[in-house]
């Protein structure tokens, strides 16, 4: 399960918006790929259609897709938005990773 804060549901919608894309039947489409200071990093973007073998998950009004092989790294992941004055943007948070870089954007196992 990929689970998504009452912030970070409320930026994907005000986002998607912004882009063009309809909330209701627009996904997120949530990876990670090699690369980043810690050795894996995420990747997020907006989709309008799922791809074979996605897994499919919804919270808080979100459609969160995430492919295939990613599924073992995120499993238990919490989107989370902060717009504070420390920092501004999106994060996860994973309960799988055993370390992370200062920006939080990339993970180890």
């Amino acid at each position: 399960m990929i689970n998504v804060s009452t912030e970070a549901a409320k930026k994907v919608a005000h986002l998607m918006q912004e882009e063009g894309k309809d909330v209701v039947s627009a996904f997120v489409r949530v990876g990670v790929k090699s690369g980043g200071c810690s050795g894996l990093s995420y990747d997020m973007g907006f989709v309008d259609k799922p791809e074979e073998g996605d897994q499919l998950f919804e919270d808080q009004g979100v459609k969160i897709l995430v492919e295939k092989k990613s599924m073992l790294y995120l499993l238990g992941t919490t989107l989370e938005f902060s717009g504070g004055l420390n920092g501004k943007g999106f994060s996860f948070n994973n309960p799988n990773a055993s370390r992370t870089c200062g920006c939080g954007e990339s993970f180890a196992l």
